[in-house]
């Protein structure tokens, strides 16, 4: 069935042949949602959104200072990555204290003020909750490390050596080398997934999932909106330690020993989803709490679904489809859209094509002549898609991947991997504010990464001035997606008969869009059969114009055009 035989004034029969929700049935953006259904968040990486201590390094005093700017571009939410106490081995994913913010972000009280602006410019604040393993300097593992005896003895995953003195098992760190450290205090191996220094909690333990929640009712309390759950299919391993098999060979080039597995026993727990609903009772003791999974791998759609299922767990997850991708197709796109379905007790989909664990999408997808229209061709596609959008900070504004030679390298997986991988500091770089002020406006000292001088006439004041900016852009592509129901909670369906062109209808009960992207460098020609009475035309590359909808699309462009019912 071709999506645009619907133009038929018969739609609700239509819709029933195609397997989709009829028109009565479908969400309106005037009922009653969920706040966080199709919204778009924000992310923030404290360390380089901006500095007002004076440290090269970005803190809450500057995210308070740019919550205005982040309100302007119309976003639902903000998502704030780690500011946790932490000896930052892996810049505050290794957490020493989960209820307190690290002094070089600034104070609890800082916290609060941020939270309290948010609130009231209309941005709700999310959080990361790392509770697949904490710093070796956490006192929970201080405690746990002294002897084999001790209450928290349990609280990480501890196992003895094998006869010959060897690790337990065959399995590998994530950041490279084995998975299992040796500690001389209790004579045994305790297991890191990531680095050394980040040890793994024991959730098989009913204590350390007690202790955890405690964690989440502690910043509930203090007004956070709803929590990111970080590397959460690691959280629990398989009791007997099973070794993992070997990963069959497919070609690609395999860069540190942990790809060399397949990885069912380390991570996957079946029992991970049980732990999620005790999340969703501490939850729903809340209003309006918002909660979404990181759930990586080569194969997360079962885990993504099994962590959002039934709504007994998570609100939603995301994947690394987009954000490992080297190159974005039609195909891809297709596949990872229409996994979900919306059956009933589906979860809900998030989405991200850049964050501070991957390459920026723009430097990825596009090469260095393309990278300002292909950074709004990008921005279209995230916008139209059905689920919540992940926008990371300086992707409003078209940032390439920053340039960081290696002897500036503070990531311990780019330095691990060098150079072999593009890494993850070049996306970490300091975000430009002011064109002509030192550091771009970042800070008034010599910022933690250094800053990339592309970046620099890409600043928020240069596109500020510029109608026609990537940041201009992205403000409008926001807006209509926050004003169209079938944008924001439609239901999606492919068109059948396009070829290489992705293209896709949003549906919802009184309005359609038609999403039309030409995703490659060379022109495709496409145009949908019946009626074109489209109340509003976007596009990026060719020129809408009164004369309707483009026979041809040109490389790296496309639209998205709204019809009423």
């Amino acid at each position: 069935m071709i999506y645009h035989k619907l133009w038929n004034p018969n739609l609700t029969n239509l819709f029933e042949v195609i397997n989709v929700t009829p028109v009565s049935e479908m969400p309106d953006i005037t009922e009653a949602q969920d706040w966080w259904r199709g919204a778009v968040i924000y992310q923030i990486y404290p360390r380089s959104f901006r500095d007002t201590s004076g440290d090269g390094i970005g803190d809450l005093t500057g995210i308070l200072n740019g919550l205005d700017y982040i309100a302007t571009l119309g976003v639902d939410a903000v998502w704030l990555s780690p500011f946790f106490t932490s000896p930052m081995a892996d810049f505050g994913y290794d957490v020493a204290d989960y209820c307190d913010v690290d002094p070089i972000f600034g104070t609890l009280s800082d916290f609060d003020r941020i939270i309290e602006k948010a609130h009231r410019l209309g941005l709700r604040i999310i959080i990361d909750q790392v509770y697949s393993h904490s710093s070796d300097q956490h006192a929970w593992f201080t405690q746990s490390r002294q002897n084999r005896t001790n209450p928290k003895a349990d609280w990480y995953v501890w196992a003895d050596p094998k006869a010959d003195g060897s690790p337990p098992n065959n399995w590998q760190s994530v950041f490279g080398g084995g998975a299992w450290d040796w500690d001389s205090r209790r004579q045994q191996y305790y297991l890191h997934n990531f680095l050394r220094s980040q040890p793994d909690l024991n959730l098989h333990n009913r204590e350390v999932q007690d202790a955890l929640l405690n964690v989440g009712r502690f910043w509930l309390d203090r007004g956070v909106d709803g929590f990111r759950l970080d590397a959460l299919n690691f959280a629990m391993h398989d009791p007997q330690l099973r070794d993992n098999p070997p990963a069959p060979r497919d070609g690609r080039p395999l860069t540190r020993p942990f790809d060399y597995q397949l990885h069912i026993y380390n991570q996957s727990h079946l029992d991970i989803s049980k732990f999620l609903e005790r999340i969703r009772q501490m939850t729903n003791e809340y209003d309006d709490i918002f909660t979404v999974a990181e759930v990586v791998g080569p194969e997360p759609l079962g885990e993504m679904k099994a962590f959002t299922a039934n709504g007994k767990r998570l609100n939603s997850a995301y994947n690394f489809s987009f954000l490992y991708a080297a190159k974005l197709s039609t195909a891809m796109t297709k596949s990872a859209i229409s996994a979900w379905s919306s059956e009933k007790g589906e979860g809900w989909p998030s989405w991200a094509f850049s964050n501070h664990d991957a390459p920026r999408a723009v430097s990825r997808w596009a090469d260095e002549d393309h990278t300002a229209q292909a950074a709004k061709l990008y921005a279209m596609l995230l916008m139209s898609l059905r689920g919540n959008a992940f926008l990371y900070q300086g992707e409003e504004l078209g940032l390439p991947q920053a340039h960081v030679p290696f002897e500036a390298l503070k990531d311990p997986e780019a330095i691990a991997n060098w150079p072999m991988t593009l890494g993850r500091d070049g996306a970490r770089a300091p975000l430009p504010w002011e064109d002509t002020a030192a550091n771009a406006g970042f800070s008034n000292a010599r910022p933690w990464l250094p800053m990339d001088l592309r970046h620099s006439a890409l600043a928020i004041n240069v596109q500020e001035r510029d109608d026609s900016s990537t940041l201009h852009f992205v403000r409008k592509l926001i807006a209509i997606r926050k004003n169209a129901a079938s944008l924001r909670n439609g239901e999606c369906v492919f068109v059948e008969d396009v070829e290489e062109l992705l293209a896709f209808y949003r549906i919802s009960k009184n309005e359609e869009t038609l999403c039309v992207f030409n995703l490659g460098s060379k022109p495709l020609s496409w145009r949908p059969q019946g009626e074109q009475r489209f109340i509003r035309v976007i596009d990026v590359g060719y020129g809408a114009d009164d004369t309707g909808l483009p026979e041809t699309l040109p490389g790296l462009s496309g639209y998205i055009a709204i019809r009423n019912y």
